[in-house]
């Protein structure tokens, strides 16, 4: 057991059995030890590759989402372009450098700001967007950005927010917590009766069901919600889950590329869960935005033109770099073992449609 491990043992000992959010809270933001809080987990050298990571395509193509989203909200001057949990800085980058050479313009109206709470990560970040030396600024809370129209993106954010887990004993719900067990490790545990605070199950569960929520996530979507709506603007939110409320444990670790016991040795790897798209969706909606389809990012990346991006950059290549090309592109749009075309979801929200992918969506033939 490590000292993180030893530590949220105390806090049961003292307090009995304490919720997943919390122990996720614990695990991954302790100041002292945990996760985001003392690594950095991106890139193969880490624990887990993001999309970013995977090609400068998939930066490039949100960059010029980001163009064609200011040129539709109005081209409003200033503007704040805000990426939230930008992980090492290479989306970030990867935007920055196509707006600067192909719409100088939209890059030329917006201010840049990073919603960091890692010191970690931010300092990571400073370092990877150092070389296009114009004023990045870092805040810890979305709060703390001034008014005014803005940009928001997201990849990978909300996966990293706290949920809890209710299941259904075929009486009624009971929330799994973090207990001890008799030698003194840590694990489930089931608590006392209670209703998730839903408006609506998705349908009558069965014993044995498992129902997430997240009152962290809703709230960051509300925080979000409300500030576009106040100021205008437009958001685009990337992240693995399901278009529709379901029931099932999504619980899940990764340490080193591979799934890991969330319970073990805390503090040293990732902890996520698949996001609720739908509830996102409504809960933009309830703030009288717009809110798009929920599509794949597979579908999503294509309609932006993925697949020409590819020919123009394998295009002056050997044919080990073109094949390199074609691996990066099924694994950012396939649908296969270990591809993010399909679990991972898009959704994008502005103060009304505007005429972009996932709101236009490009149907298969």
């Amino acid at each position: 057991m490590n000292a993180l491990a030893q530590k949220i043992a105390e806090i049961i000992r003292r307090e009995g059995p304490i919720r997943i959010d919390r122990f996720w809270n614990l695990a991954l933001f302790d100041a002292s030890a945990g996760y985001y809080a003392t690594k950095n987990p991106f890139g193969r050298a880490g624990d887990f590759v993001t999309a970013p990571e995977v090609s400068q395509m998939f930066g490039e193509l949100i960059g010029a989402w980001v163009a064609a989203a200011w040129a539709a909200i109005g081209r409003p001057r200033p503007f704040r372009l805000v990426e939230i949990g930008p992980g090492r800085g290479t989306l970030m980058a990867d935007m920055l450098r196509t707006l600067r050479h192909a719409a100088p313009a939209c890059l030329g109206a917006a201010s840049i700001h990073l919603v960091e709470t890692s010191e970690t990560l931010a300092a990571v970040q400073a370092e990877t967007l150092a070389p296009f030396d114009m004023p990045i600024r870092r805040h810890r809370k979305l709060a703390e950005i001034g008014d005014g129209p803005a940009i928001i993106v997201a990849n990978e954010l909300f996966d990293a927010i706290a949920i809890r887990q209710f299941v259904y004993d075929g009486d009624g719900f009971r929330e799994r917590c973090v207990g001890l067990s008799e030698a003194g490790k840590l694990e489930f545990v089931l608590c006392e009766h209670q209703q998730p605070n839903l408006a609506a199950l998705p349908h009558p569960p069965a014993a044995g069901a498992v129902l997430e929520i997240s009152p962290e996530r809703d709230a960051l979507g509300v925080l979000i919600a409300e500030r576009l709506a106040r100021d205008g603007g437009a958001g685009l939110f990337i992240d693995y889950g399901h278009a529709e409320t379901a029931y099932g444990d999504t619980l899940q670790a990764v340490h080193e590329h591979a799934y890991a016991d969330p319970l073990d040795r805390p503090g040293s790897c990732d902890i996520t869960s698949h996001v609720d798209f739908s509830r996102l969706g409504r809960i933009f909606a309830s703030r009288g935005l717009a809110a798009s389809p929920v599509c794949e990012q597979g579908e999503f990346l294509l309609a932006l033109g993925l697949l020409e991006r590819a020919g123009v950059l394998g295009g002056p290549m050997d044919a080990a770099g073109r094949r390199e090309i074609e691996r990066a592109v099924a694994r950012l749009a396939g649908s296969g073992s270990g591809e993010m075309g399909a679990l991972f979801k898009v959704i994008a929200v502005a103060q009304t449609a505007i005429p972009l992918p996932p709101f236009t969506r490009i149907q298969p033939d």
